[in-house]
């Protein structure tokens, strides 16, 4: 791994740095966890040990993994580092379609009855089961292809975040153990995400119920386990039945940005005093909420009032645009409509190595975003909204296509790392 890479450190070292780590990514996988898979015969079979003393019979721990070898794919999923940041309306549009809010509401009312019973033990409602759902597996569509038991030995034994794969691998056998599934039928993503909710076995030990009352836990093939698991989940994490995930809201004309972030929480009286509004334009509700404001593609973009819910959200997936699909497919599954504004932002998609760009730019003009990874962290955040502020722009802290540009016309004369076409002597494909 390359050092860390500071705003102080000289340009060519950054650069230098940048094209190291550019390069390392179009090598193939190391072969040092793979060589004959002896090392990892030898791995397992202490993993078996631990299982044993765990409680876990010889012959479960032999069907999930007896002549199991490292997964190269896997391995090549989980060290792939994304291409492009994709923008929030590209991230929702993708995923809140026609067909799947249709969907949705077909499975609204083919489980009225079940979604009732459960949003009466749970408190939680049936939209936001069918909205998670929705996106996790296309209600069941997708449950994924890979042998969980497997796939998670892999990743532990690769070692990158081995712990915790060490300890979801163990969570994973205790089911098997339990009877809930067969080890072939535990089938789910490359990380080891599983059933319709895609559940990590921890997730699945701590919080997965018997929904039918068959004295076993299906998160698979059983829409009663999977949504009252789902609900038990989302209660357990802290879900407030009366209260809303948040709402799009509309801004005054030159409302104050830096008002912005999942940090800065107000009342909605102060909200309205600083001139927000529903999105429709009418006042906010005279509630006792306090919310935080949300731009996901900054002052241009949508504007949303979150609440507590919302956070709840963020605990199932920690991603902003995530989290706030999930609100929305939510409300559009009960009839609510699109969202009204922002369509006008810059929705070109940065990639990566424009992500590094754009940070190296600003430690080129004296400003500190951490380290040139091409990832929008707080301190990249805190940078270009420095940044924005001294030059009278609105202090958003969002990165664009359209702040790279008036970065570059800022330091004409920074040179960057060639492109990947012209590093393969422009080769095309």
């Amino acid at each position: 791994m390359p050092d860390r890479i500071h705003f102080r450190i000289s340009l060519r070292a950054t650069l230098a740095v940048w094209i190291a780590s550019a390069l390392t990514s179009f090598l193939p996988v190391s072969p040092s966890w793979a060589q004959g898979n002896a090392a990892f015969s030898d791995w397992l079979t202490g993993v078996r040990q631990e299982a044993l003393a765990r409680g876990i019979r010889a012959e479960i721990f032999d069907a999930a993994l007896s002549n199991a070898i490292p997964i190269e794919r896997v391995i090549e999923f989980d060290r792939r580092q994304p291409e492009f940041l994709d923008t929030f309306w590209n991230y929702l549009d993708r995923r809140v379609t026609p067909g799947r809010i249709e969907a949705g509401r077909a499975r609204l009312r083919e489980h009225a009855a079940l979604f009732a019973e459960i949003e009466s033990r749970y408190r939680v409602p049936a939209r936001f089961l069918v909205a998670f759902w929705g996106l996790e597996t296309n209600y069941g569509g997708h449950l994924g292809g890979f042998s969980v038991p497997r796939a998670l030995a892999t990743l532990a034994f690769e070692g990158r975040r081995g712990e915790f794969f060490r300890a979801e691998l163990l969570r994973a056998l205790e089911i098997l153990e339990a009877g809930h599934v067969a080890p072939g039928a535990m089938v789910g993503s490359w990380a080891g995400a599983m059933g319709q909710m895609q559940f990590m076995p921890s997730t699945f030990v701590h919080h997965a119920v018997d929904g039918d009352g068959d004295g076993r836990i299906d998160l698979w093939e059983s829409v009663p386990d999977a949504m009252a698991s789902a609900g038990n989940f989302l209660r357990a994490l802290g879900w407030r039945e009366s209260e809303p995930w948040g709402r799009e809201v509309r801004l005054s004309a030159g409302f104050d940005v830096r008002h912005s972030g999942l940090d800065v929480k107000k009342d909605l009286a102060e909200w309205a005093t600083l001139g927000v509004t529903q999105a429709d334009g009418k006042p906010l509700p005279k509630a006792d909420l306090r919310a935080a404001l949300i731009l996901p593609q900054g002052h241009a973009g949508p504007a949303f009032l979150v609440y507590r819910n919302f956070e709840i959200i963020l605990s199932w997936n920690r991603s902003i645009h995530y989290a706030l699909t999930v609100g929305h497919l939510a409300d559009r599954l009960v009839g609510l409509p699109p969202l009204t504004s922002g369509r006008g932002a810059d929705n070109r998609r940065m990639s990566v190595a424009q992500g590094v760009e754009l940070q190296i730019r600003l430690a080129r003009l004296g400003y500190d975003p951490g380290e040139a990874d091409g990832v929008m962290g707080a301190r990249t955040r805190a940078a270009i909204r420095a940044y924005q502020i001294d030059r009278g722009l609105p202090g958003d802290g969002f990165a664009s296509i359209d702040l790279l540009e008036r970065l570059r016309e800022e330091t004409p004369a920074l040179a960057m790392p060639p492109r990947q076409d012209d590093m393969d002597g422009g080769r095309a494909g």
